[in-house]
């Protein structure tokens, strides 16, 4: 079974035990997190990236 074909199986089992209304607003609560994810993701490589490019002026902050 290939990626599509199990995505259409995992959609024709929702629409069968959730029906097309609850199905639609478990798909766009999904969607919102996947964007979440994807930005909070984003975000973390952003600041990763910006600390390996200036490490010194952050390590102040971590002396005792």
């Amino acid at each position: 079974m290939g990626l599509g074909t199990e995505i259409l199986f995992l959609m024709v089992l929702g629409l069968v035990f959730l029906g097309p209304k609850q199905l639609h607003a478990l798909l766009r609560r999904v969607a919102k997190a996947k964007a979440q994810f994807d930005h909070a993701a984003s975000t973390l490589k952003a600041t990763m990236a910006a600390e390996l490019e200036h490490p010194d002026s952050s390590q102040d902050s971590f002396k005792s």
